[in-house]
């Protein structure tokens, strides 16, 4: 571990000269932050910095989700850092949800899931929600249409229609986060699924999936064959 300055170290151990001759994926966690933080203070190095922050929040996950307060609670950060960190978790929601844009068609399974994980995983109570799709499988929107506590929610299959309609959808994809980790699929889970599924296709709406979104895992009722 290098100590002092980092521009005292040698060239190629220090961050930015190594992003710049071996790109990004051969930097540790603390580098990467490192680099975004820019520099350090109070006698600490950007990277050392940064090995604090990741220690006291758990890793990257936990620095990205940390509120600006608690940022701002650790020696060195103050709020212009603060608000650098929280600015660059969004522009991580941001760069995903590209890929479900309104007008954009929807590719893989994958594109959906890493949205879904990176929106909702995080969350400390449950959210319920639905993408919207036309007969292209063009994004038509992404609605968030409830909101529960910690391990419940109360979903009505009548407004999931009544948005549906709005949005002149021909397809819906539900999503709904389990604040406990557990992707699994409950029995309420499933029974709320085909509630929906029957309301929407009285109405000629498609239901294609519905995803159930833990901690870093996404189950899709559709590849359990339980739509």
């Amino acid at each position: 571990m290098q100590s002092g300055s980092i521009k005292t170290w040698p060239r190629a151990e220090r961050p930015r000269e190594r992003l710049a001759h071996g790109g990004p994926a051969q930097l540790s966690d603390a580098e990467v932050l490192a680099i975004m933080l820019g520099r350090g203070g109070h006698g600490m190095t950007a990277l050392d910095l940064s090995r604090h922050l990741l220690t006291r929040f758990g890793g990257v996950r936990g620095v990205l989700n940390a509120s600006g307060p608690e940022l701002e609670s650790v020696h060195g950060v103050g709020p212009g850092r603060a608000a650098l960190i929280q600015a660059a978790r969004e522009c991580c929601i941001r760069y995903l949800q590209e890929k479900l844009a309104p007008g954009q068609t929807m590719g893989s399974p994958g594109d959906s899931r890493d949205f879904l994980l990176a929106r909702l995983r995080d969350r400390p109570h449950e959210v319920f929600c639905c993408l919207f799709l036309d007969n292209r499988h063009r994004v038509l929107a992404f609605d968030e249409l409830f909101r529960g506590t910690i391990d419940n929610t109360t979903v009505y299959p009548r407004e999931v229609v009544k948005q549906a309609l709005a949005r002149n959808a021909a397809a819906a994809i539900l999503a709904h986060n389990h604040p406990s980790g557990v992707a699994e699929p409950s029995d309420a889970d499933q029974l709320i699924t085909r509630r929906i599924r029957d309301a929407l296709d009285l109405v000629d709406i498609r239901l294609l999936d519905h995803f159930i979104i833990g901690d870093g895992s996404c189950v899709s009722l559709a590849s359990r064959g339980l739509l």
